[in-house]
């Protein structure tokens, strides 16, 4: 029989696995004058992405911060979270469009998360589709991690 784990997720019966993903960042320097570059060691996907606190303060500049890699796993995470609900309950999306804005005030941290979702999903109302997207919001992975944040929704049909 071959390994449990054969690294992607799945067992070679076809049943799903636990998975780990990696990335690192390697930081030269003071928090200020400093830079690092994030690499995304899992998937290679990715290309090495720059990071400074300048980027994450101010300006982005053509980096990338600790929040909008929070964004983008957010949105990814509730976007497959909110399909896989409505598929679930017999009303699959066409599309859903998710923006997460990730609020970071220095000397604070993050203050906050909002998700705004848009969805095509025939055969449903808005009011079903609200309270299929605030269900995502509470039960998708990447919410459940974030807890000690604020995450507020804006949901609606296309």
């Amino acid at each position: 029989m071959g390994d449990p784990d054969p690294g992607n997720g799945t067992h070679p019966k076809g049943i799903t696995v636990a998975t780990t993903r990696t990335a690192h960042t390697v930081w030269e320097g003071n928090l200020l004058e400093g830079n690092g570059v994030v690499t995304f060691d899992s998937s290679g996907a990715i290309a090495d992405q720059p990071v400074t606190w300048a980027s994450r303060a101010q300006d982005a500049n053509g980096k990338t911060s600790p929040e909008e890699l929070i964004a983008a796993a957010h949105s990814s995470c509730f976007s497959m979270a909110l399909s896989h609900a409505l598929a679930g309950a017999g009303t699959p999306p066409t599309k859903l469009t998710t923006n997460a804005d990730v609020s970071f005030q220095p000397g604070e941290g993050i203050t906050g998360i909002h998700l705004t979702v848009e969805g095509t999903v025939p055969g449903l109302d808005n009011d079903g589709f609200v309270a299929a997207a605030e269900d995502a919001k509470k039960n998708c992975p990447v919410s459940q991690a974030l807890t000690g944040t604020t995450i507020t929704l804006s949901a609606k049909l296309a």
